[in-house]
């Protein structure tokens, strides 16, 4: 029969409930990431007709405005 001491229970238990949360941790660095890159990557436009502020994808250079339909170019900081 295996003899487990109360120091290495406790020590085990200790190790398995790190490991635990390290897995969590990874699961969600993970899922945010794939879920916020896509909206990372997009370009904000300005409206010079309504004023309306939107957002298309990345590869866009000019976007009708959902607002009004006026063709903008994206903004450059």
């Amino acid at each position: 029969m295996i003899t487990l001491t109360i120091a290495w229970f406790f020590v085990s238990l200790l190790m398995a409930g790190m490991l635990f949360v390290s897995a969590l941790w990874f699961y969600y660095d993970r899922r945010d990431r794939n879920l916020y890159e896509a909206e990372r990557l997009r370009r904000t436009f300005h409206c010079i007709r309504c004023g309306a502020l939107y957002t298309a994808p990345l590869g866009r250079i000019e976007v009708n405005c959902p607002h009004c339909d006026f063709k903008n170019t994206s903004l450059r900081f």
